[in-house]
């Protein structure tokens, strides 16, 4: 099976994403600037989140590129990636309007605790439809990076509980460190 369609819908459904949470930016009151002072965890938080979603999304093009098969699996897992992605803009708008509250900003940890995972699985997913070792294979090896991640939104969860910005800062550093596209696959397709 190809993975056109899939990756034509995957795109599809994060631009929507990505829309539906500028459509959360809402014009200040006033025609100042100091009007929009008050929007300041709107915009951090639209900001982290256009961010994430623009990780998830380089990262699945990379993955793609070098996807020779999907299946039913490939799909299924693809999808719970885009649920918890979907989430997003509900867990955007909750911790911004809330200014950052505690459980806000640990419910925004879990979704992207589930995107982390959905995406791990969708990577085992597409490892096992690719069939014996694959250029894939190579390229992910032991995804330190990908288990790293899953454990700072671990420890970022329970930050939040004792104050969030310290949640904050996790989801933040984890942010920061996937930045950079996947380079693993980058350089195993430069070595062909």
């Amino acid at each position: 099976m190809a993975s056109e369609r899939l990756k034509a819908f995957s795109d599809g459904v994060l631009a929507i994403i990505i829309t539906i949470m500028v459509l959360d930016l809402k014009a200040p009151q006033g025609a100042s600037f100091a009007a929009l002072w008050p929007l300041w965890p709107t915009f951090v938080a639209y900001v982290l989140s256009f961010v994430y979603v623009g990780i998830y999304w380089n990262n699945h093009h990379h993955l793609f590129v070098i996807v020779e098969k999907v299946n039913g699996g490939v799909l299924w897992a693809n999808i719970h990636l885009l649920f918890w992605l979907s989430l997003l803009p509900f867990v955007t708008a909750w911790a911004s309007e809330s200014r950052f509250a505690r459980d806000p900003v640990a419910l925004y940890g879990a979704v992207l605790l589930g995107a982390a995972i959905a995406y791990s699985i969708l990577v085992m997913a597409l490892l096992r439809a690719q069939g014996g070792r694959t250029l894939l294979h190579e390229a992910i090896g032991r995804d330190v990076k990908g288990w790293i991640s899953i454990a700072a939104y671990v420890l970022g969860i329970a930050g939040a509980f004792l104050h969030p910005w310290i949640g904050g800062l996790f989801y933040v550093a984890v942010a920061a460190m996937w930045l950079v596209p996947d380079r693993r696959i980058e350089s195993r397709l430069n070595e062909l």
